[in-house]
């Protein structure tokens, strides 16, 4: 893929890219991990709307 930028440009982007700071080892996305966060949220939230429409309602 060429690049849009001027070759003097492309060049800073590319040694300000290649900085300690911005070489940061990431870890896997863990799409079962968000789902199970997700789902246990929900789960809380809506025992938490009946426990309080309980105390309320009565």
């Amino acid at each position: 893929m060429s690049s849009r930028l001027y070759p003097d440009d492309q060049k800073r982007v590319e040694e300000y890219l290649n900085l300690p700071q911005h070489r940061v080892e990431r870890q896997p996305f863990r799409v079962w991990w968000l789902l199970l966060i997700l789902t246990l949220s929900v789960a809380g939230l809506g025992l938490l709307s009946r426990f309080l429409a309980w105390t309320v309602i009565g």
